[in-house]
């Protein structure tokens, strides 16, 4: 029986996805990865140095019905997540000995074995992690309303298994993100996020992983500690990290936590600077500058800034340019 991860994302972003490759092979040497695509190779030959030694699959390849009006009319952020549920169901209808699927987003590291996330498998057809456990007692964001506006549960991971269950899951997530998966607050959507806070309400087999060991990332530093005992990163000195989501840094950015949050620096979390140093090197060794030349197939230039016309409804014009920055934002 196979177990498969997978992460998507462009070629911009593969020294992230060897990255989390290889943590993820390192202790889970039981499963298989592969990288999904969204890109064209095309005649593209990597330099020995950075050779990719896992399997890429391009998105164009997994028999998406309509692939060209998907990716026409999303930009690259959107159809990145778009065919998350498309990728999924690609392996489970391909690989006919898969009896688990897991997806993590490239900017994850992995660092212990995910056993306890395999023996949840066994009994639930998902698994799903919110971004936080407890509320937040500031006023910095991300905020209580910023996660009710992006979604509950944060799909930089989604663990399935072969099931019913999954695939109606699958099924439906395909037909939502084929025509509402953007990034526009204003109307109820952001990404494949928004629409899986009604999984767990849909089909009863439905996991919500609590434990502070998975996901850890910037929107829930307020409730995680790191240290390292022994070797092995430990949350609020009891609990052994399981991964780590980086989430919106970068290591051109070396003083940043994330580009999406305002409540700490490195300066006030001093326990998060060992762990950002190492994924910084990891990532400058894996090729960070290299594929970052890379311009994406399926990358759009952004929506220009055009003024209100006269007559207009202030706020349906201010969420439109707000959605056209966050565009911009997302292919820096």
């Amino acid at each position: 029986m196979k177990k498969i991860a997978f992460t998507i994302c462009s070629i911009n972003y593969l020294a992230q996805a060897k990255t989390l490759g290889d943590s993820l092979l390192k202790y889970n040497k039981d499963f298989e990865f592969f990288i999904g695509l969204v890109d064209k190779l095309n005649d593209i030959k990597f330099d020995e140095a950075y050779k990719i030694d896992y399997p890429i699959i391009e998105v164009a390849n997994i028999n998406i019905k309509d692939f060209d009006s998907l990716h026409q009319k999303y930009n690259i952020t959107e159809l990145n997540t778009a065919v998350k549920p498309f990728f999924l169901n690609y392996f489970y209808n391909n690989f006919p000995t898969a009896i688990k699927v897991i997806y993590f987003d490239p900017d994850i590291e992995i660092f212990q074995p995910i056993t306890d996330l395999d023996a949840n498998l066994n009994n639930n057809s998902i698994v799903l992690t919110p971004h936080i456990l407890s509320p937040y007692l500031d006023d910095k964001r991300p905020k209580e309303t910023d996660l009710l506006n992006t979604g509950i549960f944060n799909l930089g991971f989604i663990a399935t298994s072969r099931s019913t269950e999954t695939t109606e899951f699958l099924n439906w997530w395909e037909q939502k993100l084929r025509n509402e998966c953007y990034i526009d607050l204003a109307n109820g959507m952001f990404v494949d996020q928004l629409w899986v806070n009604f999984a767990p309400i849909y089909w009863p087999n439905v996991y919500i992983e609590k434990s502070v060991a998975y996901n850890m990332a910037y929107w829930n530093l307020h409730e995680r500690k790191l240290d390292k005992s022994n070797g092995i990163w430990q949350i609020n000195e009891k609990t052994p990290l399981i991964f780590f989501h980086f989430s919106g840094f970068s290591p051109k950015n070396v003083t940043s936590i994330s580009k999406y949050q305002t409540r700490y620096a490195f300066n006030e979390r001093i326990d998060l600077v060992p762990i950002f140093e190492n994924y910084t090197k990891l990532m400058n060794t894996n090729g960070y500058d290299y594929y970052g030349q890379f311009k994406c197939a399926y990358m759009k230039p952004p929506t220009p800034w055009v003024p209100p016309k006269r007559g207009q409804r202030p706020r349906k014009w201010i969420v439109k340019q707000l959605n056209s920055l966050i565009d911009l934002v997302n292919t820096i």
